[in-house]
């Protein structure tokens, strides 16, 4: 059995100074990518985790990876499984601001949810418990995270978003990124916290509904590219060698870093600009890719 692992994009990531709890509010329209990670469950005669894949040197095969974290989880409260080996084929770059790590684990919940079914409540809690991002993975449609992640809201219905996806193969340490943030102060507090308001749009990815839904996205900003970029100007890069194309039409970082998104209007312009900078930059990692 296997399970697709896609991508999670921030259009936007809004962000409030942490509670008494010590997490962040946030805000965040998060979409879904057509490329990720996948997970493939196949009988054993014992419980085993294996990682392949071209960014598998350097992920953990132990309780370190929540992949692992999430199979242990579910398997502590569910009816007994026949053992299986876990494989994670591993495409996407590991601390790069689009979920990857939340994907695997929500990836797996799936497969053993097919297997030994809990009830959703009890699921929706483990995916919790691993991570604030693994129950929106877990749905892997597009939403409006609030609270920690973990609050969600229907997401507007927008046309398919054509984009191209860029990293540095610089890792980012979420908690650092979100210390830099804290020091900065200044920009705490700036946005109202409400529920904004779109049109709809059709589906079949139109270009004029693209450039409207790419204007309604680019107000809010990511509230943590400016740190990320302190601890990494990679960033600052990758952003300015997207916006420097004229079929990007909004550049902007992901999450907490480092993979940067530039949204176009046509697939046909989002494969073309992935190409052209997989070239100029070969040492990147780069994907054109389509975001819904």
């Amino acid at each position: 059995m296997k399970q697709f692992a896609p991508a999670k994009i921030n259009l936007f990531l809004r962000v409030w100074p942490p509670g008494l709890d010590g997490y962040h509010p946030l805000q965040s329209w998060m979409v879904f990518a057509d490329v990720g990670d996948f997970l493939e469950m196949t009988p054993a005669e014992a419980m085993g985790f294996e990682v392949k894949g071209p960014f598998a040197p350097g992920v953990p095969a132990d309780g370190a990876n929540l992949a692992v974290r999430a199979r242990d989880a579910f398997l502590a409260v569910s009816a007994p499984i026949t053992p299986f080996t876990l494989t994670l084929d591993k495409h996407l770059p590991p601390a790069s601001g689009i979920g990857g790590g939340s994907a695997d684990a929500a990836a797996v919940l799936r497969l053993l949810q097919q297997q030994s079914p809990i009830d959703e409540q009890r699921l929706y809690a483990i995916a919790l418990a691993l991570g604030a991002d693994v129950p929106a993975c877990l749905k892997s449609a597009a939403l409006i995270a609030k609270g920690r992640g973990e609050v969600f809201e229907a997401a507007p219905c927008a046309p398919p978003l054509p984009a191209v996806l860029a990293n540095p193969k610089v890792a980012v340490s979420t908690a650092e990124v979100f210390a830099a943030f804290d020091a900065q102060g200044e920009e705490s507090g700036q946005f109202e916290r409400r529920r904004e308001f779109w049109p709809e749009w059709s589906a079949d990815g139109d270009p004029a509904d693209v450039a409207a839904a790419i204007a309604l996205i680019t107000p809010p900003g990511n509230d943590l590219q400016r740190a990320a970029e302190i601890l990494a100007p990679e960033v600052v890069d990758v952003i300015r060698a997207l916006e420097r194309d004229r079929r990007c039409r909004l550049a902007r970082m992901s999450g907490s870093g480092a993979t940067c998104f530039g949204l176009c209007l046509t697939i046909e312009d989002a494969q073309g600009l992935a190409a052209e900078l997989a070239a100029e930059h070969p040492h990147w990692w780069v994907r054109a890719t389509t975001l819904s």
